[in-house]
C-alpha cells in the first residue's frame, strides 16, 4: 500500500475508535497514519537518490 492509503486507513480507524470509544482502534489508526508518513519519507529519499544517480 502507498503512504497515502495507510494514512487514510489510519484516519478512518482513528475516527471509528473515537466514535465507539475504542482506545485500541484509535491507537491502531494512529500507528497506521505514522506508517504512511514513514513510507512517504522513504519513497521521497529513494527518489532523491535515484535522481542523484541518474543526474536528473
Amino acid at each position: 500500500m502507498s503512504g497515502n492509503t495507510d494514512k487514510l486507513k489510519g484516519k478512518v480507524k482513528e475516527t471509528a475508535g473515537a466514535a465507539t470509544d475504542d482506545d485500541q482502534l484509535r491507537a491502531e489508526g494512529k500507528a497506521d497514519q505514522n506508517a504512511g508518513k514513514l513510507k512517504d519519507k522513504v519513497e521521497g529519499a529513494i527518489d532523491a537518490v535515484k535522481d542523484k544517480v541518474t543526474g536528473k
